[in-house]
């Protein structure tokens, strides 16, 4: 499947990646072209601002959450109908898993997938040294498969003299520069970035800067460059009795918390569940009174339950909606913010305690500083999590949220490192903890859920018949 692409990425975190990216997403969305969008890596945020350009969900391309064959598949999947894909990168260029390793790099990413890469060199500070510090990066790997370089906060009046040392002495195209825009910045939080929903006047913002970068970026050499990357194999990359395969022997109903507080979800999470049976309910903890009706299960990913943690406590019906449907065997599974939530209680930004759903024995407190983040593998210390046997699983925690009841059930290993933890609370009907997993680096997952759904449907409908029979 031919799938025109190019990554943007950068020598270190702060460079100007995602407001770039955003910037040409628009370029190109203003010319009239089909744009696909990706983020390295497992953040949840840079994604929600791709998608508030482009009109579509974003998507996550992750080398350690999935083997090569499958992240080609998704890449090429997710651009059927698409004129051009764009990639955003992570970190450093070069940096990766533990801290000393290029795996899930944004390096390994432009490998894995042979797509050109663009590298967005922060100018600011420095004249004749760019140079070098291109070099570097160059070289550093071969190939290195960057195909091309930006300079941000590059002064208009030196570019010009820039562009041609570069050119002349490293034998690399320049695509064009970024000048300082000091009205177009995207201001960050605890948790990264703030949402899109929160920068005032977003729009405006990113149309005055694709103006400009219409102006001074090789936009065309860029798109030259996206034809150049080569075919990608869009076959399914596995066996028909895998667990990929697995479907319901009926439509089980769903309902997922989407609203302002729970929002970090993973699209390719949402769109496996589906094949796999699942009619997926959107609901409010904030909004709605109750769960929606004839619901098979529950699903709250993260987010920032903190920030809303009032409306939560206020909104009694719901919770105690969700309680009282675990309590009568509903499967319930919660990620991050989504477990904060299920506790007796939990913390806001002030360190004000207030009401859960009450699940979770305990407290869900703040703590000053990330304490447990980074790529990790979950190892299940039980025989059967939702009613299933799992192996092992990519995953990834980030939080400043911590918990008198993390749960046991799981074993958590950093990868190139001898630090671990226990956590999650697994049952028959409960799957619940700090990790994110990324349902495509363990197909068992979403089987497990969609499963358990099914289990409980059929329970719920023998009870149904049964009371009719009275």
């Amino acid at each position: 499947m031919e799938v025109p692409r190019f990554l943007l990425c950068a020598g270190a975190s702060g460079s100007g990646k995602t407001l770039i990216t955003c910037g040409i997403l628009q370029v190109l969305k203003n010319r009239g072209l089909q744009v696909a969008s990706f983020k390295c890596g497992p953040d949840y945020i840079d994604p929600m601002f791709h998608s508030k350009v482009i009109g579509t969900k974003s998507r996550n391309l992750d080398t350690f959450f999935t083997e090569k064959r499958v992240l080609q598949y998704l890449l090429a999947e997710n651009c059927k109908g698409m004129d051009v894909a764009v990639m955003e990168g992570v970190m450093g260029y070069y940096d990766g898993a533990g801290g000393i390793t290029t795996k899930a790099s944004a390096y390994e990413l432009a490998s894995d997938t042979r797509t050109p890469a663009v590298l967005i060199v922060n100018g600011k500070g420095m004249s004749l040294s760019i140079v070098p510090y291109i070099k570097g990066f160059l070289t550093y790997r071969s190939p290195s498969w960057i195909c091309g370089v930006i300079l941000n906060q590059m002064s208009p009046m030196l570019y010009p003299r820039i562009r041609k040392q570069i050119e002349e002495e490293l034998n690399l195209p320049v695509m064009g520069y970024v000048p300082k825009v000091e009205d177009c910045v995207i201001e960050s939080r605890h948790l990264g970035l703030v949402l899109p929903e929160e920068v005032e006047g977003f729009r405006e913002k990113l149309q005055k800067l694709a103006g400009i970068l219409e102006e001074t970026l090789e936009v065309d050499k860029l798109l030259e460059l996206a034809k150049s990357a080569p075919a990608l194999a869009a076959q399914v990359p596995w066996e028909a009795d895998s667990d990929f395969a697995f479907h319901a022997e009926q439509p089980v109903r769903i309902g997922v918390a989407l609203d302002e507080a729970f929002c970090f979800v993973y699209q390719d999470n949402l769109e496996l569940l589906r094949k796999m049976g699942a009619e997926l309910v959107p609901f409010s903890p904030i909004g709605d009174t109750a769960l929606p009706e004839n619901l098979d299960g529950v699903i709250l990913y993260g987010g920032y339950p903190e920030l809303f943690a009032q409306q939560l406590e206020e909104n009694a019906s719901m919770r105690e909606s969700i309680r009282k449907a675990y309590e009568a065997g509903m499967p319930v599974i919660a990620e991050c913010g989504g477990f904060m939530y299920l506790h007796d209680t939990m913390e806001d930004m002030k360190g004000n305690p207030v009401k859960g759903v009450g699940i979770i024995p305990g407290k869900a407190y703040q703590t000053p500083k990330l304490g447990r983040f980074g790529y990790i593998t979950l190892t299940p210390k039980t025989d059967r999590v939702l009613g299933q046997s799992l192996d092992s699983s990519p995953a990834h925690e980030f939080h400043y949220f911590d918990s008198t009841s993390c749960g046991t059930d799981f074993m958590a290993q950093k990868p190139y490192s001898t630090r671990g933890w226990e956590c999650i609370h697994a049952s028959d009907h409960l799957l619940a903890g700090f990790p994110h997993f990324y349902y495509y680096g363990n197909p068992q997952i979403p089987k497990s859920i969609v499963q358990c759904c099914m289990n409980y449907k059929k329970q719920r409908k023998t009870y149904t018949e049964r009371r009719k029979d009275r």
